[in-house]
């Protein structure tokens, strides 16, 4: 079975001209997935243990796809051997402005 069709809410071409040239889409999505901590947003930091080089990576932690999320969650809770690490499930909320 084939994944459906995206719907497509704005579509953008580069101008460049060559076979790299790529087209950024806005997608329709029916809610964004977050993997909270024991109740709370969360961000997660891998850092080198004995070095400043290459410098902290900062995964996601949200996503559009529930199976991504999920996959996260459980791997964490793996890692620190804890059942605390869920996902939540955002379809409508508070406008952020930016101020």
């Amino acid at each position: 079975m084939s994944r459906p069709k995206p719907t497509v809410l704005l579509e953008s071409h580069e101008e460049r001209r060559s076979v790299n040239a790529r087209v950024f889409q806005v997608l329709e999505a029916a809610a964004v997935y977050a993997v909270f901590y024991d109740g709370q947003p969360c961000n997660i930091r891998i850092a080198t243990a004995y070095r400043d080089y290459p410098g902290p990576k900062y995964p996601r932690v949200t996503f559009m796809s529930p199976g991504h999320a999920h996959r996260m969650a459980r791997r964490l809770n793996k890692r620190f051997n804890t059942t605390a690490f869920t996902v939540v499930r955002f379809v409508d909320g508070e406008l952020d402005l930016g101020d």
